[in-house]
Order: structure tokens, then sequence, then C-alpha cells
């Protein structure tokens, strides 16, 4: 892997424009600005220690990197679709865009050449994690002026869950989701009723079902009765105050995504390098996932189509346990996936938040098919080989 900040000129085929490649492992993110002034930025799975110490997989020779880089210049040079809109240009509003699933949809949205408006708590800090043009960046203060005239508003802001639970965090976990909702409906509800926008698609999670190894859920289901469940459930009711203003809302219950740059897998992915991989806990929980590139699609549908009323579970059709998620990884990276982690060490690294990883659910995404969703990444094996491997 190139050193951080090394440049590579590429020559383009003939009639294409010279790439450069700027290579950055902080962000985990290969930076492409062509000379005719068109620039993406696109994840490549990095260790999370950078690419100095990364495991193989991720420390490609020079000619691996070299392929990779005219893979990407390929994809410079093809436009960029984003086919549910049909060629029609949106505004859209986005809470959360600077973190894993928000950052992909705003790079997805604004190479198709859509207007993005990055609603934040804080304007300066985003602005240096996202720097596509053309980008609007709106404070806390300025939520309602961010919405208006928008097509619709992702919401998609919250307080990561993945570590450990204190009483203040718990609080936090909660505050920020409902939060965050609550005052982008605000600005929703405060806006002229002809700049109005018409959707809003709000996240939630599969912890709305609350825990079992038995039951299978769909969108129909009734809520558990856990902390999670409950967070769910007041931060989509703070979500669906927007219907009383006329506005669609669609909620979109996110499973286990999978993306190698962050959330479960970004963490596995090290641990299985180094031989040490295995199912955390029994094995026997339920991990219902989905892939990264499955929900940025899902958020632009949700967009698009007025089909998308109500809630939707954006998990994959075919949820696994977690021993089977541990050997299909293990086998892509020829790696063992024996070795499990016990229960007792997550409780004591993560406290009550090791509910998250000990505990699951098996979700079905029942109406989200019945709407004509046909997921790119349906089969758990394809899903990580596109992953890893890419």
């Amino acid at each position: 892997m190139p050193a951080l900040g090394q440049v590579y000129h590429l020559s383009a085929a003939s009639g294409r424009p010279q790439t450069d490649l700027v290579f950055a492992h902080r962000s985990k993110c290969l930076h492409a600005h062509s000379l005719s002034g068109r620039s993406r930025c696109v994840s490549i799975p990095t260790s999370p220690l950078g690419p100095c110490v990364g495991p193989a997989p991720f420390r490609p020779s020079g000619a691996a990197s070299m392929r990779r880089a005219a893979a990407l210049q390929r994809r410079m040079a093809a436009p960029v679709v984003c086919s549910a809109t049909n060629g029609e240009k949106m505004t859209v509003a986005i809470t959360g865009a600077t973190g894993l699933l928000g950052s992909r949809l705003v790079a997805k949205l604004a190479a198709a050449g859509h207007k993005v408006r990055v609603l934040t708590r804080n304007p300066a800090s985003a602005r240096s994690k996202l720097s596509y043009p053309g980008l609007e960046f709106y404070g806390p203060s300025e939520w309602r002026r961010g919405v208006e005239g928008a097509t619709g508003v992702v919401n998609l802001a919250g307080e990561p869950i993945a570590t450990r639970w204190t009483e203040e965090l718990k609080k936090s976990i909660k505050s920020s989701r409902v939060g965050a909702t609550t005052a982008v409906v605000d600005a929703i509800k405060a806006a002229p009723v002809d700049k109005r926008p018409a959707v809003l698609v709000s996240a939630s999670a599969v912890g709305f079902y609350g825990i079992s190894n038995t039951a299978t859920y769909t969108e129909d289901s009734p809520s558990g009765n856990d902390y999670l469940a409950e967070v769910c459930r007041a931060w989509e009711a703070a979500a669906q105050r927007a219907t009383s203003v006329g506005v669609r809302v669609a909620i979109l219950r996110f499973g286990i995504v999978l993306a190698p740059e962050g959330g479960a897998l970004g963490k596995m992915l090290p641990v299985f390098q180094i031989f040490a991989g295995g199912p955390l806990g029994s094995g026997k929980q339920w991990m219902s996932w989905i892939h990264r590139d499955d929900v940025v699609d899902l958020m632009i549908e949700a967009l698009v189509n007025p089909a998308y009323t109500g809630v939707f579970n954006a998990t994959a059709p075919k949820p696994v346990r977690m021993s089977e998620l541990c050997s299909v990884l293990g086998n892509i990276l020829g790696r063992p996936s024996w070795l499990p982690v016990p229960d007792f060490a997550l409780m004591t690294l993560l406290g009550e938040g090791a509910s998250v990883v000990l505990e699951g659910q098996r979700v079905m995404p029942a109406r989200t098919q019945a709407v004509g969703y046909r997921f790119k990444y349906a089969d758990l094996s394809d899903a990580l080989r596109n992953l890893v491997r890419n």
C-alpha cells in the first residue's frame, strides 16, 4: 500500500482524463481527482492500524495497488447514476452524514449530481470529513433552512452503541437519536408548506424486536421489552410525527451492516488476520446482516418510491448465526474460525453493551421485498467476498 499522501499519475486510455490517486490511510479512503475536475472518494478496506502494519490481504503488492488504481480509474470515467431516481436530480438533507452509512450515501448522491445538504451539530468538523463539490452545511440553528425546498430528508444521527455502556452513555444513546430526530421533524414542520420536503427517511434498528434465538421477526412483529427496544420505539415515534404535516415517513430498521471500514466486520477482520478469529460468545446468536451497498440503495429507493411508507427491515433475506458468519469469513480469508471469544470476556470489556454482540434476532425483510427491492447481496458468502476482496 502506498504511503500516506503518495500520489500516482496514471496515463489514461485514449480520450479519458488523467487521474491522480492519493492514498490516505487515516480515512481508509482512496481519493481520486481527475484533471477534468471530477472527483470521488472510494473506500478501500484497510486495517484499522494503517497500511504499514495491515494484514496481508490489505497490504497489496505494487502490482495489486496499481490494478486497484486502474479499476478505480475505469469507475471514474464511467458516469454515475442512481438508477432509482431515473436521472432526475434531487436535493437531499442528511443528518449523520459523516458516519459509516451517511458518508457513503453522500458520496453516491454527490457523484450522481444530486444536491446534498449536511445537517450537523458541528459544520467545521463535517467539512473536514466531507469534501465533495457543492455540499452545503447547516448547523443546529439552521436546520429549518436546510430542509426548506429539499426533495427529502435522511435522518441517520445517533451515538455509537458498540462500546461499554454506562448510565450516562445509555442516556446519550437514546437522546442522540430521539433528540436529532425531533429536531429534524421540528425543522420540517416549521418550513413553509410549499417548501416542505416530501419524505423523511429515518433510521431505526432491529433491536426494536428484542432478543430471541427461536423467533422470526418481520415488520409486523411487536416490539421487545429491553433497553434497545425502548430506544427504537422512541426513535421511531419521533420520526412519525412528520406525518402530521403530510410528509411521507419511511423508517428503515437496520440490521448488522457489513463494511470493512467499520462496524462488526471492521472489528473482526484484524482478529481473523492474526489467526485468532472465531465466534463471539456461544456463536448461536442470530446475525441479521446487510451489505453496506444495499443499505445505501435502500435509502435512495425510500426517497424516490412512494411505496416506501411505514416500516421496512433493512436486513438481507438470509440471516445466519454468528458461528456461520465466522466460518464463511474464515474460509474467504483462508484463516481459522474456531477460537471463540467467551461471554465473560466481552462482559468485562463492554458490560451491558455486550448484549449487542452476544444476543441477536432472526429478522426477515418481508415488506422490503414486497415493495420490490432486489438485494444486490442476498447471500452472505457473496457479500463478504465483495467486501473483503474488492
